[in-house]
């Protein structure tokens, strides 16, 4: 079976990750609206997320964007009512959105079935994952996934077309037999199909706003949606093993059509 180059991404693909940031701003929108009565939960959550994604642009993907949205948004509802800011209620708010970087890391589950058995058939492994270099770190000592992926890792602050194309160019991937795993459309799946290799889209169990959007282009690879990771190894050795039943009928009817082209020379 051919050898396949195969990358995946960590938060909300191999790990859960939305589901305790969620957490967290719940709490925060409670917080908020003790401070605001007039104010709706939606509202609150509507504000955060604006302005947590106004920071990406700028900051990439780095952990103290996410308590710094709670504080820039505590500072426009009390620019809006006429509320007196206070260094206290500043300082436990980013204190809160940092409590979601210490939670313990909780697998997917089949996350270590998963990446055994394609170690096991021989595919080689990479870990691309968006974020900083310390929070991502963490939760990939606490997976133990340098068992999978050894030192074939790659961080990325601005996860993007970019960054995947300077990773393939690194391991010198070749597209036909590489594969990218992710949920998030965005970062994942989108640069994927526009560096021309293979994609499985796998949805997160809650999605983060900034993974959404609409892909338009028409892959050219093979381009799967799959519904857990237990499916990832079964579809990528389907796949090989239509391409090379495919080859294998080409090269049969290619040998097969010389052969009577010189059996016809024979006799003319």
């Amino acid at each position: 079976m051919q050898k396949q180059t195969i990358l995946f991404n960590l938060d909300d693909t191999l790990a859960y990750c939305n589901r305790y940031f969620n957490q967290v701003i719940e709490v925060f929108t409670e917080q908020i609206i003790k401070w605001f009565d007039t104010l709706t939960k939606e509202e609150i959550r509507q504000k955060q997320l604006e302005i947590d994604l106004e920071a990406i642009d700028e900051y990439g993907l780095i952990s103290a964007r996410f308590p710094e949205s709670f504080v820039g948004t505590y500072k426009y509802f009390c620019d809006l009512t006429g509320k007196e800011k206070k260094k206290s209620d500043i300082d436990s708010l980013r204190e809160l959105g940092c409590k979601v970087f210490k939670i313990p890391v909780e697998p997917i589950p089949y996350m270590n079935e998963t990446l055994q058995q394609l170690k096991d058939a021989g595919h080689e492994l990479y870990l691309h994952t968006g974020g900083d270099e310390a929070n991502q770190r963490w939760k990939i000592t606490q997976l133990e996934l340098t068992t999978y992926f050894e030192h074939r890792i790659f961080i990325s602050e601005h996860k993007d077309t970019t960054a995947l194309t300077d990773i393939l160019k690194t391991i010198d991937a070749d597209p036909k037999i590489t594969w990218m795993i992710g949920n998030s459309l965005r970062t994942d799946i989108m640069p994927a199909l526009e560096k021309n290799i293979n994609a499985i889209y796998i949805p997160a169990e809650t999605e983060w706003d900034f993974n959404v959007v609409e892909i338009k282009m028409e892959p050219k690879r093979a381009f799967y949606t799959l519904h857990s990771l237990q499916e990832v190894p079964n579809a990528i050795h389907q796949h090989i093993i239509k391409k090379e039943k495919f080859r294998n009928n080409f090269a049969s009817n290619y040998n097969s059509h010389h052969r009577n082209e010189e059996e016809d020379n024979l006799f003319t």
